[in-house]
């Protein structure tokens, strides 16, 4: 029974860990490092846009990745991910980034084919 138990006790840990598909070493890297906030300079064209994310596991994981690699990016004023919604909103400088650069952002992340954007909306601030 015992043995059992511990069988049953590793494949949920082994599931647990590889559900999310967060393979992005550079994501990693920079969770290692300390958070230091970057400057975020005002916005000369602001814009945002929302789009929602499929592919997304769990909140922690996959989300807060997506959610970092986006407000990482230069131009970029900040950036939400809803899980439960599927979708993130981002505000960002119309000088600096385009619509298509968050998109091609968030489809790289991780292994490069887990996560697929649609119902690109953008507008102004």
């Amino acid at each position: 029974m015992k043995i059992q138990n511990s069988i049953i006790g590793l494949a949920m840990a082994t599931l647990f860990f590889v559900s999310c598909k967060n393979n992005d070493k550079a994501s990693v890297e920079t969770t290692k490092k300390t958070d230091a906030k970057k400057e975020i300079a005002a916005a000369v064209k602001p814009q945002t846009a929302s789009f929602t994310i499929d592919g997304m596991t769990c909140p922690e994981g996959c989300a807060k990745t997506i959610e970092k690699k986006l407000s990482e990016m230069d131009g970029v004023q900040n950036a939400k991910v809803d899980f439960d919604k599927k979708l993130a909103t981002v505000n960002f400088d119309l000088d600096k980034l385009k619509s298509d650069d968050l998109v091609k952002a968030v489809e790289t992340t991780g292994d490069g084919k887990t996560y697929k954007v649609s119902n690109v909306k953008t507008g102004t601030n």
